[in-house]
């Protein structure tokens, strides 16, 4: 392996919005020596950052990935975390100039790995729980979870009606943008209930 290009510094320069510019991070990246900088205008929250996995999908070992400051990495423990150990598996470092502390080579920068681990969990636990509660709530509510309906009640007696008046299932699911499938079971199903019993004997 060539140690001079396996130790080289990479940067990765992320803004919010449009209207902000990248200008000052890549000038503070290419001072602290990095060769290259990947850029992109994308939320922190965004999982879908092309250039950060394209980063990340050419780090070789003994590279390392330095950022401005870890917000631009990632928004949250679980995610910093997340690209973090995706970073050091790869045998590659990461580093944020704006705080030392990060430097993977260190073991302070080790132990802060394992923290955001602990920390990620928690997060995970977090988020899962209010998820929960929030179900729960929901529910308690009357409101019904899952999917919404695609098709309204009205709808359903304008399929019933055109079905009835010999129309064909392509044509009715042509109208309202469904496929045939789902216009059987519309049919199906309210035939059903027409020939269901008032109450029970």
């Amino acid at each position: 392996m060539n140690t001079s290009k396996s130790h080289r510094k990479i940067g990765y320069a992320r803004v919010s919005t449009i209207g902000q510019t990248l200008e000052h991070q890549i000038e503070m990246l290419k001072e602290y020596g990095c060769h290259r900088v990947y850029c992109e205008k994308a939320s922190g929250a965004d999982t879908n950052r092309s250039e950060l996995r394209k980063l990340i999908g050419n780090l070789r070992e003994g590279q390392s990935i330095v950022v401005t400051r870890i917000d631009r990495l990632a928004r949250s423990t679980f995610d910093l975390f997340a690209i973090v150990k995706n970073i050091t598996d790869k045998k590659a470092q990461f580093y944020s100039l704006a705080e030392p502390w990060t430097d993977t080579t260190t073991s302070t920068g080790r132990l802060m790995l394992a923290v955001l681990g602990g920390l990620a969990d928690v997060e995970r636990d977090l988020i899962r729980t209010r998820t929960s509660e929030g179900r729960a709530r929901a529910i308690a509510q009357g409101k019904k979870m899952g999917r919404p309906r695609r098709i309204t009640d009205i709808q359903r007696l304008e399929i019933i009606q055109k079905r009835a008046n010999g129309e064909t299932l392509e044509k009715i699911a042509q109208n309202f943008g469904i496929n045939s499938g789902t216009v059987s079971r519309i049919i199906s199903k309210s035939q059903k209930n027409r020939n269901k019993p008032l109450c029970n004997s």
